[in-house]
């Protein structure tokens, strides 16, 4: 993974937009985003399992299908991979599967508690975050997400923001040990970590040069993130970039995880988004990550198809 200073985490010359007072999807951020850009980026497409996590396809089988689908990459969830090896799978074969479809385990996602107050709950979750990632390096992955895990819920105390940057950057010290970087994940509904600023603010105080920020349409929305502020990031801030889509016919605060839809399917301003992703440098990976009941009754293999299908459709309107 590219290192990155704390100064370089910011991109150069960005900060004069965000005082231009633009607003989510303005016409200004997608003119200003695409006279940036040249043709159709070359991103890499990646399929987060959770869209159809409710099918319990065993992960080889998902594996099998994802590359047949055309994607670069997966991100599965530990669970999966732990379900596998438990049924008596061995991460040597999973990664010889892998490889042999040319298929890269992008990130991952866990659930460690590494910014939560409790010393002894906190080093659980150091311990859990070791183990998770000594999985995916044996996997050939470089990444694992690093969500809110703990201090999401509404009653857990707002923890104050430099408090937070210490823990991240004890995590970024141990995903270094272990080859496997943490990205610091937003969820818009989370008591902590709910926007990008806080997440920003977390992620450079940490200084730490592998500090990074895994954001995702809907949690962008639906904890109130501007998405101009995309724009303010470096490209090397941010190596996967969740993607979906929401409608706005349900309140913000009241959306939840399953209201998400494909990209391009709902309301969101997509090829404003893409466009300000891109004219960071932002050459990375989209992930499709949703939760949607309706997918989850279809076959996986339809989802699996629909999604990058959707996704590619979404960058070729954008970059049209």
């Amino acid at each position: 993974m590219s290192l990155i200073s704390r100064r370089g985490f910011l991109s150069t010359g960005l900060a004069a937009s965000a005082a231009a007072g633009l607003t989510q999807g303005s016409s200004v951020l997608a003119k200003d985003a695409g006279a940036k850009s040249s043709g159709v980026p070359k991103f890499r497409y990646c399929f987060n399992t959770s869209c159809v996590r409710k099918a319990k396809r065993p992960l080889p089988e998902l594996i099998d299908m994802v590359a047949d689908a055309g994607y670069d990459g997966i991100e599965p969830w530990i669970g999966e991979i732990e379900t596998y090896l438990k049924s008596g799978g061995t991460l040597s074969d999973l990664r010889k599967r892998l490889d042999d479809h040319g298929l890269q385990v992008e990130s991952a996602i866990g659930f460690p508690r590494w910014g939560v107050n409790d010393d002894s709950d906190r080093k659980a979750g150091f311990e859990q975050a070791k183990r998770e990632m000594d999985m995916l390096q044996q996997l050939g992955s470089k990444r694992i997400a690093a969500p809110p895990a703990g201090i999401n819920r509404g009653d857990y105390p707002t923890i104050d923001l430099d408090a937070l940057a210490e823990r991240y950057a004890a995590l970024l010290d141990l995903g270094v040990s272990m080859e496997v970087i943490p990205q610091l994940e937003i969820w818009g509904s989370s008591k902590n970590l709910s926007k990008l600023p806080q997440a920003a603010y977390v992620a450079m105080t940490a200084n730490h040069p592998h500090a990074a920020i895994l954001p995702d349409i809907y949690h962008l929305y639906r904890g109130g993130s501007d998405f101009n502020s995309l724009r303010l990031l470096s490209c090397e801030a941010i190596n996967i970039f969740h993607v979906n889509d929401y409608p706005l016919s349900i309140p913000r605060e009241e959306m939840k995880d399953s209201d998400r839809v494909y990209p391009g399917d709902g309301d969101a301003p997509m090829k404003a988004i893409l466009q300000a992703l891109h004219s960071t440098g932002f050459a990375g990976v989209l992930s499709l990550e949703l939760f949607n009941e309706t997918y989850f009754a279809q076959p996986p293999v339809e989802v699996i198809e629909t999604g990058l299908t959707k996704m590619k459709a979404s960058v070729e309107q954008a970059f049209a």
